[in-house]
C-alpha cells in the first residue's frame, strides 16, 4: 500500500492519532446556559466518523461571561461538566476519533448575538466585557474595562478549573484559544493592550499572561495528556503581530512543554485585510516549525488530499486541520484516504462503503444491493 505522510500516526504524550487529520473547533451557537445539548452529540459525533483521528469541540468560556454569544457552551459548573461528559461518552463509544475541547475567552468579542441573529454587540442580555485594555473591538461594540491584576489572577484560576473539568468529562486533549481577536490574543497584541504593567509594553510583557496560563493548566493537567494552543500568527494590520512576533511566543511555549501549536491568523482588527489564497496560512505554520520542536498544525483554505498530504511532505506541517471542509464534506477523511490509496479507519457500521463506492456515482456491491 502506497506511504502517506498524511495517514502516518503521530504521538502527543500518551495520545497516538492514528492519522494526521484535525476537525478545527467549529461555534455551533447551540448551547443552552453554556451546557452542550443534543446538537453537540449529533455534530460531533459525526465528526467523530469522519475519517479525521482528532475532533476538537468549539470554543468553550472558562467562565460564563467568557462565551462569545448565549449560544456558546462554558465550562465552569457542574451542570456545564455533565453535558459535555453525556457528548464525550458518546462520541467515544461509536467514534474513531480522540476528541479534545477548546478553553478561551471571548474578551471584547464577548456578548454578541449569534451569527444568524445579526453578530453585533448584545443589548438585551448582555454582560459586561473585559480586556487587556479599555478599547472597544470596533466602532459600535462593547466597551471592556481593563482588567485589574486580582481579575487576572481570577482568570488564571478560571482555565485551572476548567482544565480539570475537561479532564473528567473525558477529553483526550486541550488547546488553549489564544487566536482570532479573543482574550489571550488582546493581551498578546499591540493593537489591544495598552497596559503599563508586568502584562504590557514589551513583547516579554504582552506574553506574560498566556504563558502563566499555559504553565497552570500543565500543572493541573494529568501528564500523559496533551495540551497545546491555537494562536493567530500574524494580524494582517501595521502595528499588530508579526510572525517574528509569534515564533518568539512559540519558542517560549516549547521550552514549557507545550504539546502543540495551531497556527491561524487575524480576527483581533477590524480593519485587517487578510490576502486569502489556498493554505495562505501556511508560510506562518512553516515559520514556526523551524524554530521549534512540537508539532506544528498547519490550518485555512486547505481543502484537497494532495495539497494536505504536500505540506506534509514539504515539512512545513507536522497537522493538517479542516473545519469548513468537513463541514461541507461529512467524510472528507474518508475521501482523502482512498485519493492517497490508504485504507481509512471506519465503524463497522460504515465499513461497507469503500473506494469502489465513491465518489458518489456509486456502483453497490451486491450485498448491498440485496439490503
Amino acid at each position: 500500500m502506497p506511504t502517506s505522510k498524511l495517514f502516518t500516526p503521530i504521538k502527543l504524550r500518551d495520545l497516538e492519532l492514528w492519522n494526521r487529520i484535525v476537525v478545527a473547533p467549529m461555534c455551533q451557537y447551540s448551547a443552552e446556559n453554556g451546557d452542550m445539548t443534543d446538537w453537540h452529540t449529533q455534530h460531533l459525533g459525526s465528526l467523530c466518523n469522519s475519517g479525521a483521528a482528532l475532533v476538537i469541540a468549539e470554543a468553550t468560556g472558562v467562565e460564563m461571561e467568557g462565551r462569545i454569544s448565549h449560544g456558546c457552551p462554558a465550562l465552569s459548573t457542574d451542570a456545564h461538566e455533565a453535558s459535555m461528559k453525556r457528548v464525550v461518552d458518546t462520541c467515544k463509544r461509536w467514534g474513531t476519533a480522540a476528541i479534545g475541547i477548546q478553553l478561551g475567552h471571548a474578551g471584547r468579542k464577548a456578548s454578541v448575538q449569534r451569527p444568524w441573529e445579526g453578530g453585533a454587540s448584545l443589548k438585551e442580555g448582555a454582560w459586561e466585557t473585559k480586556s487587556a485594555s479599555d478599547l472597544p473591538f470596533d466602532e459600535g461594540w462593547h466597551t471592556p474595562h481593563g482588567m485589574t491584576t486580582d481579575e487576572i489572577a481570577k482568570l488564571k484560576d478560571a482555565f485551572v478549573q476548567a482544565t480539570v473539568r475537561a479532564d473528567r468529562a473525558g477529553y483526550d486533549l486541550i488547546e488553549i484559544h489564544a487566536a482570532h481577536g479573543y482574550l489571550l490574543n488582546q493581551f498578546l497584541s499591540p493593537l489591544s493592550n495598552k497596559r503599563n504593567d508586568r502584562y504590557g509594553g514589551s513583547l516579554e510583557n504582552r506574553m506574560r499572561l498566556p504563558l502563566e496560563i499555559f504553565t497552570a493548566m500543565r500543572e493541573a493537567l494529568p501528564a500523559g495528556k496533551p495540551l497545546g494552543i491555537r494562536i493567530s500568527a500574524v494580524e494582517w494590520i501595521d502595528g499588530g503581530i508579526t510572525i517574528e512576533d509569534s515564533v518568539a511566543f512559540a519558542k517560549k511555549l516549547d521550552a514549557l512543554g507545550c504539546d502543540f501549536i495551531d497556527v491561524s491568523s487575524g480576527g483581533n482588527a477590524s480593519k485587517q485585510k487578510i490576502e486569502l489564497r489556498p493554505g495562505y496560512q501556511v508560510p506562518f505554520a512553516a515559520a514556526i516549525k523551524k524554530a521549534v520542536k512540537m508539532p506544528v498544525m498547519a490550518v485555512g483554505l486547505i481543502s484537497e488530499p494532495a495539497q494536505a498530504e504536500a505540506i506534509l511532505t514539504n515539512g512545513e506541517a507536522d497537522m493538517i486541520a479542516l473545519a469548513r471542509g468537513f463541514m461541507d464534506d461529512l467524510r472528507w477523511g474518508w475521501h482523502a484516504a482512498w485519493a492517497l490509496g490508504v485504507e481509512p479507519r471506519m465503524s463497522p457500521q460504515h465499513r461497507r462503503i469503500g473506494p469502489k463506492s465513491w465518489p458518489p456515482a456509486r456502483k453497490y456491491v451486491q450485498a448491498d444491493a440485496a439490503e
